[in-house]
């Protein structure tokens, strides 16, 4: 029987967790803060800043939203960094990306505090990342992580092949696969777009994590039998049966691929609710380090 791995139970298991690391730091004086900064009105940034939002409030920890406009200019945004990076109630912060296109992404990230970048977009925290030394896991990586942990997935000796080499996903998951210890341990490949004979690397794997961003990319021929897999992909296709007319898929060819499986995440209700479930937990130790208290 194919097991299917959801992200809201690995998540309410998080959750709760963090609910006690949050009162502990609050019976000891601290609350911890997050803060969220939103350029221009993108839909999709709406949606995620808004659940962000949500989840603060439901865990009793700090939340600030700032928005601002579309035609906000480079020097503006740098000098609410710089503000927020002086917040000392605000332990964590992120700039949702993308921003509109007359700003600079780069600059923006590289202004923020490595002590309060919960995203871990900053050179300097993708860099521990990569030397095995983390202050923060980037948000969706470290919910497939966890994912796998919790799930009793064993990772130690294992192949993984990840599909896809964004700086979001595909580099830091294989970087985080390939340390030593827990959910870990593995001997990792990364695959993209410009990979020769991509469906003979992909069936060697024991676990695959796929990335991409092409709607139902792997099929069935690409999914040793047994493997596990996990898709991070999200992609809206059209679907005259549906209600809105459209509805959401992952990057895996799921109704086709999962009897392959020992284990497979589903789209929605996979990967998705872990990046946020991930996001306060880096705000939390954020919180943690800064004040010096700790559960």
């Amino acid at each position: 029987m194919t097991k299917l791995i959801l992200g809201k139970d690995v998540a309410a298991e998080i959750y709760e967790e963090l609910r006690e690391r949050i009162e502990f730091l609050k019976s000891k004086g601290i609350t911890p803060g997050l803060a969220v900064v939103l350029v221009g009105d993108d839909p999709a940034s709406q949606v995620y800043v808004r659940k962000k939002g949500e989840m603060c409030e439901e865990l009793g920890m700090k939340s600030l939203t700032v928005r601002m406009p579309a035609e906000t200019t480079q020097e503006q945004l740098m000098a609410k960094v710089d503000e927020l990076n002086k917040d000392s109630s605000i332990h964590g912060f992120l700039v949702q990306l993308p921003l509109p296109k007359h700003l600079d992404e780069e600059a923006v990230i590289n202004a923020i505090d490595p002590s309060k970048d919960v995203d871990c977009f900053h050179p300097s925290n993708v860099g521990r990342v990569l030397i095995g030394n983390p202050d923060f896991l980037p948000a969706t990586p470290a919910g497939v992580q966890q994912m796998l942990i919790r799930s009793g997935v064993e990772t130690s000796g294992k192949h993984v092949v990840v599909i896809g080499r964004s700086n979001i996903v595909g580099k830091p998951m294989a970087a985080m696969m390939v340390q030593k210890g827990a959910g870990a341990d593995s001997t990792v490949s990364i695959v993209h777009s410009r990979t020769k004979n991509l469906p003979e690397i992909t069936r060697q794997a024991d676990i695959l994590i796929v990335a991409i961003g092409k709607p139902r990319f792997v099929t069935p021929d690409m999914v040793k039998e047994g493997a596990v897999v996990i898709d991070v992909g999200t992609n809206r296709i059209e679907d005259p049966t549906h209600p809105k007319g459209s509805r959401l898929v992952g990057d895996v060819d799921f109704d086709n691929v999962k009897d392959k499986t020992s284990a497979i995440t589903p789209v929605p209700g996979g990967v998705g609710p872990m990046t946020i479930c991930m996001l306060m937990a880096n705000a939390v130790k954020a919180a943690e380090t800064a004040s010096g208290v700790r559960l």
